[in-house]
């Protein structure tokens, strides 16, 4: 999953919220996150606002992908989120990225979204659950957090893992994102075995 905040909630500032999101997921799903450090990353697409505080978080998750959205969307609720404009500013998102080697609803239906060009992305919203993430590959607010916690994660689809993925960024995809000071490990990390 990934998390980001670039307005100020009840929580207090994005870095809070974030923090807080994070441990409400995990209070909601009865799980124990391993979360990614937290990067500054200049609002996407420029000019939308303030700087986001986003961070990835992973979970085992025995259930579907749909009553974890909701899961997800009941957190965003409780943060203040209020779902408006596309890609405006906000106290918190919560975006599910994958679930696994799950692709849905469909290849065809995710072929769709993944090649669609970002004027019609940013201007339609899916009907349905689309996984995993259809704009992953080209995000790198979303890579190089996900590479904390899931370097090896291979996309169903495309077979990149999110190493290769974020590698294939330009300099202009990463430039501005940066980790926050005082974040610099991993809120349970993987084990090495």
């Amino acid at each position: 999953m990934a998390v980001g905040s670039n307005l100020t909630s009840a929580a207090g500032p994005p870095e809070k919220t974030v923090a807080d999101a994070i441990c409400a997921v995990g209070q909601a799903t009865g799980t124990a996150p391993t979360a990614s450090r937290y990067y500054r990353t200049p609002a996407f697409p420029a000019g939308s606002g303030p700087d986001f505080v986003n961070a990835c978080f992973a979970l085992d998750w025995p259930g579907s992908a749909a009553d974890l959205l909701e899961i997800l969307h009941g957190v965003e609720a409780d943060f203040g989120r209020v779902r408006g404009q596309r890609w405006a500013a906000r106290v918190l998102d919560l975006d599910l990225l994958a679930l696994g080697a799950q692709v849905l609803p469909d290849a065809d239906t995710h072929a769709a979204w993944r090649q669609m060009d970002l004027t019609n992305a940013g201007s339609q919203t899916p009907p349905t659950l689309i996984l995993p993430h259809p704009r992953l590959q080209e995000r790198g607010f979303v890579l190089v957090p996900l590479a904390d916690i899931a370097p090896d994660w291979c996309h169903p689809v495309t077979g990149l893992s999110v190493t290769r993925m974020r590698d294939a960024l330009t300099a202009a995809d990463l430039s501005g994102i940066v980790p926050l000071a005082g974040n610099q490990g991993l809120v349970n990390p993987p084990s090495d075995g």
